[in-house]
């Protein structure tokens, strides 16, 4: 949620920064509605503190005159005793009605992102090259050759858009993991295992709510009246754990991850770069989080990025880091980088990681703040967040970059100890 401050002191400012990602109209309605709405809910707070100063004095003035003898002033009529109650009640609705429009804009982002979609984006970065493979095969192919995916037995399960893991198959995604999860310790990241199911209130602090509320799955109202939905990213999950905490400035930045499985209602990909395991409604991925200073953000995110390229290098896949366009971001991201690796079956490289920061947009959502030592007045914490890494592209990515003229796969070198072999090899 943007500072509703920095709305009022320069409007132009804020204007020009959402102008990046929404028509310049939609933008001026609504910084207009926002502005009137926050007139309107000013004006009231000034009504309702001067009728409580007045009930106040003719208290006073009442409790004064029984003191001294003399006839005290009348009870004030029905109608004014109601008046408080009416304001009061009018402000709860237009301060809820501010608050609905101001959770609908997204973040400001930052500087250096540009305006624009897919088309703006731009390569900052690229580790090695695509692999010379005289005749490639999809992963889907690969995967059934060897033995690894059950894609018809997932579909029997869950439906459209679901898969298994089976034999080599599941002890490589279960190693590609364990390994993850160690080099996020190793990183100074705690290991978090969060519930599945979460609040409500923790998809609006993330900022998937209320605009992504469809896209995930929902408990009915019968079975969870407050509002329950099973998490779509680790992201929101830490961030919901620390709503409405003040943070120890001496602990920040807090590094922390946590290894979920993700489920979302999107469509599963049917077109040849979405096939197989690359996009469905539950994948498994370990996501890393850090909750710092202001002026501590932007080390953070340049460290960020470089460890989720440390892992994909460390897998030895070709890839490439792309800053974002702002129209391509999250809503809720100031700046994001995404890290892509290449798959030789399509000629195109796939995101496996999205770096982003959120400047203090997540946290005055959740209400997240640091408090100076020996101050008094509190500041909301920056977050950032970034995958590390989801594996359901990262197992196509290996089977396809590391596949040989022999129908075998090669299996990455850090992964080996863990799988006791060097090669997947086809089923007999």
């Amino acid at each position: 949620m943007l500072d509703m401050e920095l709305i009022r002191k320069d409007r132009e400012a804020v204007a020009t920064a959402l102008a990046k990602r929404l028509d310049p109209a939609e933008v001026n309605r609504a910084l207009d509605e926002i502005q009137r709405l926050d007139q309107e809910r000013r004006a009231l707070i000034s009504e309702i503190d001067a009728e409580r100063q007045r009930r106040k004095a003719e208290a006073r003035a009442y409790a004064q005159a029984k003191r001294s003898g003399t006839a005290p002033e009348p009870a004030a009529p029905e109608a004014e005793r109601k008046q408080l109650a009416e304001l009061e009640s009018q402000l709860d609705e237009v301060q809820s009605r501010l608050r609905t429009t101001m959770s609908e804009l997204p973040n400001l982002p930052a500087d250096d992102v540009v305006a624009g979609g897919k088309e703006a984006n731009r390569v900052v970065r690229t580790f090695g090259g695509p692999p010379a493979i005289e005749k490639v095969r999809d992963h889907v192919e690969l995967s059934r050759a060897l033995g690894l995916v059950d894609h018809e037995r997932g579909v029997k399960l869950g439906g459209s858009g679901f898969w298994m893991y089976t034999g080599m198959g599941a002890r490589l995604e279960w190693a590609l993991l364990n390994w993850l999860i160690e080099q996020d310790i190793q990183a100074g990241y705690e290991f978090l295992l969060p519930p599945h199911l979460l609040l409500d209130s923790a998809g609006f602090a993330a900022g998937q709510f209320p605009k992504f509320y469809d896209d995930v799955y929902h408990l009915d109202r019968q079975s969870a009246p407050r509002g329950q939905f099973l998490l779509p990213t680790a992201e929101t999950a830490i961030l919901g754990a620390f709503q409405d905490e003040i943070l120890e400035t001496a602990k920040l930045p807090l590094k922390a991850f946590a290894y979920t499985p993700c489920y979302r209602r999107e469509a599963a990909g049917s077109h040849s770069d979405e096939r197989g395991t690359v996009r469905g409604h539950q994948f498994n991925k370990v996501e890393i989080f850090q909750f710092t200073l202001p002026e501590q953000a932007d080390t953070a995110l340049t460290a960020m990025v470089a460890h989720v390229e440390s892992l994909v290098e460390g897998l030895g896949l070709h890839y490439q880091t792309s800053l974002l366009a702002a129209g391509d971001a999250s809503a809720s991201m100031k700046k994001t980088l995404d890290i892509e690796v290449w798959m030789p079956s399509t000629g195109k490289y796939k995101e496996v990681s999205s770096v982003s920061w959120a400047g203090d947009y997540q946290a005055r959502r959740a209400a997240i703040r640091y408090r100076e030592p020996g101050g008094k007045q509190t500041r909301f914490v920056h977050t950032l967040n970034g995958s590390a890494l989801a594996t359901s592209r990262l197992f196509p990515a290996i089977l396809e970059q590391f596949q040989q003229a022999d129908g075998s796969v090669l299996v990455p070198e850090v992964l080996r100890d863990k799988l006791g072999t060097d090669r997947l090899t086809p089923v007999r």
